[in-house]
């Protein structure tokens, strides 16, 4: 093989390792952030804790829309204060404002960066996309706790207030509701 083919080779194959890597560090860093709970990217878990400490916490929580999102949402309660290692239950509400079907996805994060990881999500609306009517208004749950071993964390364990915010982004309606939105209304006989 000559030098001008060894290089080129090995060019491509640098450029395809390294646009295989650029594909796999979205889910990698995703994945990442929810084990740790980097960038306030809160924990998820299919059970409360297992234990309920008497320290409190403020819980503060936040919504807004992305630009061009006709959605109106907010919390229910702007804030509460709990007991880390307790399961709580918030509501928001989410309304369609317009004539047409809009389906949405949230964004989550939680502030401060070193509460994320201990900010744990039982069930959430931001699990699953959600389509909403014409003119249809919904509450929405999240059930969440902080998990107790927040204590154990130095830059953590003196966290007096964390807030929950979410961001709505407008999504592609899936395609069932999307089949029912372009469907021409049946007479009804």
């Amino acid at each position: 093989m000559t030098p001008q083919k060894k290089t080129a080779l090995t060019l491509f194959s640098v450029t395809l390792v390294m646009l295989s890597l650029s594909f796999a560090a979205v889910p990698f860093y995703r994945w990442f952030c929810q084990v740790t709970g980097f960038a306030g990217t809160p924990s998820i878990s299919s059970v409360g804790a297992d234990e309920v400490l008497d320290r409190t916490v403020k819980i503060r929580f936040d919504a807004s829309v992305e630009a061009g999102m006709p959605w109106q949402f907010k919390p229910q309660v702007h804030t509460t204060t709990v007991r880390i290692g307790e399961t709580n239950l918030a509501f928001y509400e989410a309304y369609n404002p317009t004539d047409t079907v809009i389906a949405g996805q949230a964004s989550y994060n939680v502030v401060p960066d070193q509460a994320g990881g201990y900010f744990t999500k039982i069930e959430c609306f931001c699990f699953t996309e959600q389509v909403l009517q014409p003119h249809e208004r919904v509450v929405m749950p999240v059930s969440f706790y902080v998990d107790p071993s927040i204590m154990n964390d130095p830059e953590a364990s003196q966290i007096q207030e964390i807030t929950l915010s979410y961001t709505f982004h407008e999504i592609q309606l899936p395609q069932k509701q999307a089949a029912l939105a372009a469907s021409p209304a049946q007479p009804i006989d």
